[in-house]
């Protein structure tokens, strides 16, 4: 295994990130006692699988802690795209190291410099959030890719029936690996995706979308730093271009999926709903978007982070207060 490490700048809490990934649905994360995260996922190069275990060092300050990963990564093969990944395998280079290291970074969104993000607390609504959930930076999808298709699989059914199905998808066509004696599935990588023909639970429309999504990943279009230097609605408009992609899953994309901290939801009713609870029907109204925006322009340069906070309190997730 090879280790790297991320410091982070702002507050920050790997344990957070745990509780919050257990009751996030579309994860199917279980915990384990010792606060360690252990994660399987498809790397950004769109051809290998990575599984990783994730430290947080403990700091005498109470500051926020180095956190260490330890990780293998598994290509893919011609012969085996899908393949047990229990035996050994090369150690990566310096660039492949970096690679996961970046990609790791954006899924506990430790790539973004959150020293400022306490100075929000100067808004009471902000700063009753980060004492429900201290340390919690938003835990993203592992790359824009499985964002899409989480979106994709998702559309019009439930949560709970959505999260079935992804997980039985990575069972069967994604790679099983073993790391510090778990069993994990990676959600398939865009070459195993596309060779699915038929799975429980998708129509034939989804599977064509799933394998338009697998092309648009080999083809650069869910890059994750391409999305992420775009203007946000230049952005939002070129992943509306994909096939089964409206408004709100471009939406999911760009902040869950390429990690982008500073988009305001105009498309997410639940979190419309969450800021009129938390700030009062006399400030706004969930329908009003135009005046929503303008209270989340307080939350600039992490207005993804704070609606992430209003929504994991609104959605009971990982918090303090039940």
């Amino acid at each position: 295994m090879t280790a790297v490490v991320l410091t982070p700048s702002g507050p920050f809490s790997l344990a957070a990130s745990a509780r919050f990934l257990e009751g996030f649905t579309p994860a199917s994360y279980q915990g384990t006692a010792d606060d360690v995260l252990h994660l399987a996922f498809p790397a950004d190069d769109g051809h290998s699988t990575v599984a990783v275990a994730v430290r947080q060092e403990e700091t005498a300050e109470g500051g926020a802690g180095r956190v260490r990963a330890e990780f293998t990564t598994y290509p893919d093969t011609p012969e085996d795209p899908v393949s047990a990944g229990t035996g050994p395998e090369p150690g990566p280079g310096e660039a492949e190291a970096d690679a996961v290291r970046a990609q790791l970074a954006r899924v506990l969104s430790l790539d973004v410099d959150g020293s400022g993000f306490p100075e929000l607390a100067a808004d009471p609504v902000v700063a009753g959030l980060m004492a429900d959930y201290p340390g919690l930076r938003p835990v993203c999808f592992h790359s824009p890719y499985e964002a899409a298709a989480w979106a994709v699989i998702g559309h019009r059914i439930r949560t709970t029936q959505a999260a079935a199905i992804k997980a039985r998808l990575a069972e069967r066509h994604g790679r099983r690996v073993r790391i510090e004696g778990r069993t994990l599935y990676a959600f398939p990588t865009p070459p195993a995706l596309r060779a699915i023909t038929r799975a429980p639970g998708l129509t034939g429309v989804k599977i064509e979308r799933l394998h338009a999504l697998a092309e648009a990943a080999d083809a650069g279009e869910l890059d994750a730093a391409r999305l992420r230097s775009m203007p946000v609605d230049d952005a939002l408009a070129a992943l509306r271009q994909l096939p089964g992609i409206g408004p709100f899953s471009a939406e999911l994309i760009l902040i869950r999926g390429a990690g982008h901290p500073d988009v305001f939801p105009c498309h997410e009713p639940r979190l419309h709903a969450a800021m009129t609870g938390a700030y009062g029907p006399g400030e706004t109204a969930a329908g009003d978007i135009r005046r929503l925006a303008g209270i989340a322009d307080r939350w600039r340069p992490y207005r993804s982070w704070v609606a992430l906070l209003l929504r994991a309190r609104a959605a009971h997730i990982g918090g303090r207060t039940p």
